[in-house]
């Protein structure tokens, strides 16, 4: 990586080379930047493979406040990009402005859809994805509360609300779901102090698994969680009680052991856009009990992938609306050793059996 000198209060604008700059990517992102463990890093994966195949170089431009978001989006137009991909819906407005004003150049926006006939939208059918989450976190969860953490509440948001919400039904009609939300804007998708208390509120209602839709912001809810392995059965709220405990078997690490002794039951996160599972790994031990029961992940990396490789190739331009779910590898849920201990054989097999209803259209997943 080579960072160029800039002005100490401008954004990070950063070059990547991976070989001859002959094709160069410009790569916008949202709040929360480049190592989010979510969103735009998926992001910046996508892109970087795209080029170590094709040569050329990645552009990068990381917003540090909400008022720039999308400021680097026409330098990197004007300075000889090919295709120049923006982050989020924050970045909507700027690469629509952009693509009119430069007709000769690709331009892509990663969960919104852009106008112009040289701009594309990448967009993903959360609701599929978070239907399965919620359908895992209805069968586990030990309360039968369970809560979602928005970022903001936007149509994307409530596309992860809504399937989450229904799959929850769909496997326990008793379960209820208690929904919040960060922000009213973009910062809700980088304020994980905020996140983190919205979270420490649900624990408090007895909520033991929390799905956070939010970005950056979505590490608060990660850093409650390790700080509050366990509910406890005499911290529950009046009318709350354990109905089930799935996990009695899994072992625990000593300090674990410790501040969940007596009656208790483990407390877990559902990861969003990457796999978020290793981070609930608190002990550094797959072997034992982890926190990340599954990650919602939307094949951000693939998508940004292919459209760069599209380009850089010189294939045909699709320009509207490209749409990834189940059926095309957009979306799946995450399975490794650190969460398979947590999600018993026929329950694996019962979610194979829903992902393919759901790509059949048995199964009609709600997006609001």
């Amino acid at each position: 990586m080579r960072r160029f000198p800039l002005l100490l209060l401008t954004p990070l604008l950063t070059l990547c080379t991976a070989q001859a700059a002959s094709f160069t990517v410009g790569l916008a992102f949202d709040l929360g930047g480049r190592s989010d463990q979510g969103f735009n890093q998926a992001a910046y994966q996508g892109a970087k493979r795209a080029i170590d195949e094709t040569g050329g170089a990645v552009q990068t431009f990381e917003p540090r406040t909400l008022a720039e978001v999308g400021r680097g989006i026409p330098s990197m137009a004007s300075k000889g990009a090919g295709i120049v991909v923006g982050v989020g819906f924050s970045n909507n407005a700027a690469i629509t402005a952009a693509a009119a004003k430069n007709p000769g150049v690709r331009f892509v926006t990663v969960d919104d859809l852009p106008k112009g006939p040289n701009t594309t939208g990448l967009r993903f059918r959360e609701q599929e994805g978070s239907f399965l989450a919620g359908y895992l976190a209805g069968k586990q969860s030990a309360t039968g509360r369970i809560g979602f953490i928005g970022g903001v509440d936007l149509p994307v948001i409530r596309r992860f609300r809504a399937g989450f919400e229904a799959g929850v039904k769909f496997a326990c009609a008793a379960c209820q779901v208690r929904s919040v939300y960060v922000s009213t804007t973009s910062q809700g998708f980088s304020d994980s102090a905020t996140a983190r208390r919205l979270a420490a509120q649900l624990l408090a209602g007895g909520h033991d698994i929390i799905y956070a839709a939010a970005g950056a912001s979505g590490q608060g809810v990660i850093e409650q969680i390790k700080a509050q392995p366990c509910l406890k059965a005499a911290n529950l709220p009046a009318g709350v009680k354990f109905r089930a405990n799935p996990y009695a078997d899994v072992p625990r690490g000593p300090a674990e052991q410790k501040a969940c002794a007596g009656d208790t039951r483990p407390t877990f996160f559902i990861g969003v856009d990457t796999n978020q599972n290793a981070l609930g790994d608190f002990d550094k031990n797959p072997a034992t009990l982890n926190h990340g029961l599954t990650s919602m992940v939307k094949r951000v990396d693939n998508a940004v992938y292919a459209v760069i490789k599209d380009v850089a190739e010189g294939r045909p331009w699709r320009s509207g609306d490209r749409s990834f779910g189940l059926s095309n590898g957009g979306i799946s849920l995450a399975t490794d050793q650190y969460n398979k201990a947590l999600i018993p054989d026929d329950l694996q097999n019962s979610l194979k059996k829903l992902e393919g209803l759901i790509v059949s259209g048995t199964v009609k997943v709600p997006a609001k």
